[in-house]
């Protein structure tokens, strides 16, 4: 059970330096807003992340 949540938290933050590496600051703000928003169950929120990130990718389409 350890050696699966060190994995994960390998992986989240190998995801979120890769937002921050290809849409700077934005990114992670628009990445901590739908992470915290999930968390907290807030669709406010969580949706206002996913369409920052939406905009993002559209952008570097």
């Amino acid at each position: 059970m350890p050696l699966i949540a060190i994995v994960l938290a390998g992986l989240a933050i190998g995801f979120e330096q890769l937002v921050q590496w290809k849409y700077g600051p934005m990114g992670i703000i628009a990445f901590v807003a739908l992470t915290v928003g999930i968390k907290a169950r807030n669709t406010v929120i969580s949706g206002v992340g996913a369409v920052i990130l939406v905009m993002l990718l559209a952008q570097s389409g």
